[in-house]
């Protein structure tokens, strides 16, 4: 008993090691290491008790390492528990008594940054005790000299990193040390050691007592004197006082000093203790920058007067050196400014061009122009600039006005005018890129983005900045009246669009309409077809020509149904099929036409017969399918002639800015210049430096030829109504054809010999793999042993379309909801859409756990989570639910009951959406699903059946009429 209560006894030793720490050991403890950390830490709540200390063998030797602020913490008061003995060795106890001096310097501030390894770039503290405590600075000299005796090393380390151990664990500290960082950074470069008092005070560690500042300034030549350097001492106190020391004595001895600074009686008296010992130490930076400026006759002091040449390397070069040595330097107020300015070339139009007399066509059309050069704000005629040129001078004054020469722009300008500046004219191409990209440097080489070169700006002439101004601002534009055979209302923005492509076709520029999926992109290129054929009428034009319009196989369908919905008037040549017409006979048959309607596919294949023609306007539906410029259907797009190009799509670029080319340059070719050219001077500069400024050139550059609405516009919004419903028609393909035939004539040929009901039960089942058909072949014939997963995209018309569509409005930001009646075809929609959009996309369907659902909801509802699209069963979430983070609906196949899909719709179009919501019937062109669509739109007398019974009145028709109803229109399928 007595054993456990004795007092125990213990040598203690230790070292610093570099980077981590103090190593404690014990040479006479017959005890474990662990029990060792108790009996020393045990009363210690810095360490948590000695939790927070680590057990380190170092050279075979178990011991106890603190880490730095730790070890201040612990060895300037120890604490060990009372019934343990500790004897300290020389060692730690100078340690000892050090930690108890660098606690102390840490919580009075007694240190300071050392520079010899901040301007090196890296961190370390040392102590810096108060002058007006001259016992603390001998105290730490003596805890030096004792550690050196004794040989050990770390002491003058610990207090450093003990301190970045204070920053990076108290907040406090942190956020004051990156303070200091952020004023460092620009006072370390071409420092050293010598400098170190006036670092210090110039980052703010240190006041400054002195009562005036020193500024080596640059004086600028009078009519009487030329270039010269001055002294110039500024009160700290009164700013506006200063004085200006200009002349040195030519009597100088030895050290500069207030001797051969002339003038200095007139400074105040109070400055007499600071001035001869400042003035002579600022003298000395300013030779150590700057070698070049002393008076070789008075070594040690500096020349006041300098030469046009070594003024102009004191303002470009010298002035830098000298500001990032830490001295002050005052520089003329005109400097900044004529720095940065360039010589310029100025091609301004002349005044006729763009005016009713003489009207521009196409970006070809030659604009003349006279040349000028500036320099700043003076205009000089050649002449001038030559003689400029021709006396190397750097800098001159001009009408009042400095001016800076640089060589390197001389030249350029010498042959610019040499080689193009004597041109009058200029493409009308030149001029916008000129204009809208802003100045243009003069090298066309690899240095083009070099923002410091001399440049050529465009002056526009009144006629021409009018013009330009418009084709800027859509909503100034001259407005169309809508076509009197529009059939159907044009919202505002709408007939804006329309009167923006006429304006553009005015002058023979192509356009891209970007506006957003649902603002209507088809219905402002059908009103633009129709205003062209209203004024071919109006003018008396008895022979025009066709207008062709290419779109993706999946929507020829949809652009013959709209153009018969909003355009009846107009003459639509389908151009598709296997049947389809070739050679001459192609031409006889698109004569009289007012569109012909064509795939992407037929282009390359049918370009022969698609280059026949001269079209009045060649426009590309979802024109990103040209975003490679090297496919062949690419390639033969851009071979068509055509009087006015235009480009619809809802995403102008997708992946990459040479989308963006590939685009512009179908609609205007060369507009953008080569594509080697674009990658060189605009790809790779942005991608290489994300510089804000040349993104926004481009954007300058691309928008007068490009009007992009988004739905979330205010002056859109307001024109949107909350529930748009559009029907999407898609067309078969070749595969969902064939086998949609050969049902049908399964059908047909089997009723003749049934029963009543056994025939209801033939029709209602035809039906059903009618609809699976539409949607996906695999969907009837199962044939794919990994399931709906497997299924090929490719395969089914209506898919294609909905993952094009998806994928826009995904680009968009926004949601949508996706209704099927078969559990299947959900499947496969979010495989496929998982795939393509990389994001989950739930599907609720009967066989979903409530939880499942709840959690399925929840987080579509959250907006801050990723998500795009929710496929449901028509059963399982038509009804119930509230989604209304969605704002997109699509019917994928239709259950031909209004009532029911108004209910689906509501899922998204109910309280608390606060977006309009797109609502996207999906329509299987040439089925019974197109003409039940019609028989609902028409209301024909067969609609309350439809409404009331679903499909059930389908079973009741006769044989001729399910063949009406059933046949396949073999026009709309890809054979």
């Amino acid at each position: 008993m007595n054993g456990t209560t004795s007092i125990r006894a213990c040598s203690l030793d230790g070292i610093w090691l570099a980077g981590e720490g103090l190593w404690l050991t014990a040479d006479d403890w017959h005890g474990t290491v662990e029990r060792l950390r108790k009996s020393l830490f045990g009363w210690h709540s810095g360490s948590w008790f000695g939790e927070q200390i680590t057990k380190k063998v170092n050279r075979h030797t178990e011991g106890l390492l603190l880490s730095p602020l730790m070890a201040v913490d612990y060895m300037s008061e120890p604490r060990p528990v009372h019934l343990l003995k500790v004897e300290w060795s020389e060692r730690l106890a100078v340690l000892r008594d050090a930690a108890a001096w660098i606690r102390t310097a840490m919580m009075l501030g007694w240190f300071a940054p050392d520079l010899r390894y901040w301007s090196q770039g890296e961190r370390a503290w040392k102590p810096s005790p108060p002058e007006s405590d001259p016992a603390a600075a001998e105290q730490w000299r003596e805890l030096l000299e004792r550690a050196d005796a004794l040989k050990l090393e770390g002491l003058e380390q610990w207090l450093s990193e003990a301190l970045e151990e204070l920053f990076a664990s108290d907040e406090e500290a942190g956020e004051a040390l990156r303070s200091l960082l952020v004023r460092t950074g620009a006072e370390l470069s071409g420092r050293s050691a010598a400098d170190e008092e006036d670092w210090l005070v110039s980052i703010g560690w240190k006041s400054d007592d002195t009562p005036f500042r020193i500024a080596l300034q640059l004086l600028e030549p009078d009519e009487e004197h030329q270039w010269k350097l001055a002294v110039h001492l500024q009160d700290r106190e009164y700013p506006e006082q200063s004085f200006v020391l200009r002349e040195r004595t030519s009597a100088v001895s030895g050290a500069a000093g207030t001797d051969s600074w002339p003038g200095l009686d007139d400074c105040p008296p109070s400055w007499e203790p600071w001035l001869s010992q400042r003035l002579a130490k600022e003298e000395d930076k300013w030779l150590a920058v700057l070698p070049e400026i002393e008076n070789p006759a008075h070594p040690g002091t500096i020349r006041l007067a300098v030469t046009e040449q070594e003024a102009w390397e004191f303002l470009q070069h010298g002035s830098l050196k000298l500001l990032q040595a830490g001295c002050a330097v005052m520089l003329p107020s005109w400097w900044e400014a004529v720095r940065t300015r360039r010589v310029r070339l100025k091609a301004k139009v002349k005044s006729s061009v763009g005016s009713g007399a003489q009207p521009m066509f196409g970006l070809n059309q030659i604009v003349q122009f006279d040349w000028k050069l500036a320099v700043g704000n003076l205009d000089l005629t050649e002449e001038d600039f030559s003689r400029l040129a021709e006396e190397n001078r750097r800098l001159l004054k001009i009408g009042g006005e400095w001016v800076h020469l640089d060589p390197k722009d001389i030249q350029l300008v010498k042959s610019w005018i040499k080689k193009a500046g004597k041109t009058k004219g200029m493409t009308f191409r030149d001029v916008l890129e000129w204009h809208l990209r802003g100045e243009h440097p003069l090298d066309a080489g690899e240095n083009a983005e070099d923002n410091g070169m001399a440049t050529a700006v465009i002056e526009l002439n009144e006629h021409l900045a009018a013009w330009i101004d418009q084709l800027q601002h859509a909503a100034g534009l001259p407005p169309v009246n809508k076509p009197q055979s529009f059939m159907g209302e044009l919202r505002p923005y709408q007939l804006e669009g329309v009167s923006w492509l006429a304006f553009l076709r005015r002058f023979g520029l192509g356009g891209c309409l970007a506006d957003d999926m649902g603002l209507g992109k088809t219905v402002q290129f059908t009103a633009y077809l129709l205003h062209i054929k209203e004024q071919n009428e109006a003018a008396g034009v008895t022979e025009s020509h066709p207008s062709l319009l290419i779109c993706p196989t999946s929507v020829i369908g949809n652009w013959e149904k709209e153009l018969e919905r909003f355009a009846p008037d107009l003459t639509v040549y389908v151009h598709y099929g296997p049947r389809r017409t070739k050679g001459e006979a192609f031409r006889e048959a698109v004569r009289g036409a007012d569109l012909v309607l064509t795939s992407y596919a037929l282009a390359p294949l049918d370009e022969e017969e698609l280059t026949m023609i001269e079209w009045d306007a060649l426009c590309l539906d979802e024109a990103q399918n040209i975003k490679n410029v090297y496919t062949k259907q690419s390639s033969a797009i851009r071979r068509l002639p055509a009087r006015h190009r235009i480009a619809l799509t809802g995403t102008p670029m997708e992946n990459r800015l040479t989308e963006l080319w590939s685009i512009h340059d179908f609609m205007n070719p060369g507009y953008l210049g080569s594509l080697g050219e674009f990658r060189s001077q605009v790809v790779q500069p942005i991608e290489r430096s994300r510089d804000e400024a040349l993104i926004r050139q481009l954007q300058q550059w691309v928008k007068p030829f490009m009007l992009r609405r988004l739905k979330k516009d205010p002056a859109i919004q307001l024109s949107l109504p909350d529930k748009n419903e559009a029907k999407t028609f898609v067309s078969l393909t070749a595969e969902q054809g064939v086998l949609y035939e050969n049902t049908v004539n399964e059908l047909l040929e089997g009723l003749d010999d049934l029963s009543p009901m056994k025939r209801r039960g033939l029709i209602l089942a035809t039906l059903t793999r009618l609809k699976q058909i539409c949607n996906h072949p695999s969907l009837m014939l199962g044939d794919i042993p990994g399931g709906p997963a497997s299924w090929e995209a490719g395969r089914s018309g209506k898919v294609i379309r909905l993952l094009e569509m998806v994928e826009e409005l995904a680009a968009e930001g926004d949601r949508c909801l996706i209704f099927t009646q078969f559990i299947d075809m959900g499947a496969m929609i979010k495989a496929k859409l998982e795939e393509q959009l990389g994001m989950p996309v739930p599907y609720l369907h009967g066989g979903v756990a409530k939880n499942e659902r709840d959690a399925m909801i929840q987080n579509f509802q959250d907006t801050s989570k990723p998500g795009c699209a929710f496929v449901l069963s028509l059963k399982a979430g038509g009804t119930g639910l509230n989604l209304t983070a969605a704002n997109h609906v699509f019917h994928f196949d239709r259950w031909w009951n209004p009532a029911v899909e108004n209910q689906a719709t509501d899922r998204a179009f109910r309280i608390g959406q606060t977006k309009d919501v797109q609502v996207h019937k999906f329509v299987t062109i040439g089925t019974l699903e197109e003409r039940i669509d019609d028989m609902l739109t028409r209301k024909q007398s067969m609609n309350d059946q439809v409404v009331g019974q679903s499909e059930g009145w389908i079973t009741e028709l006769g044989k001729d009429e399910l063949k009406a109803l059933f046949t396949l229109r073999r026009t709309w399928f890809d054979g």
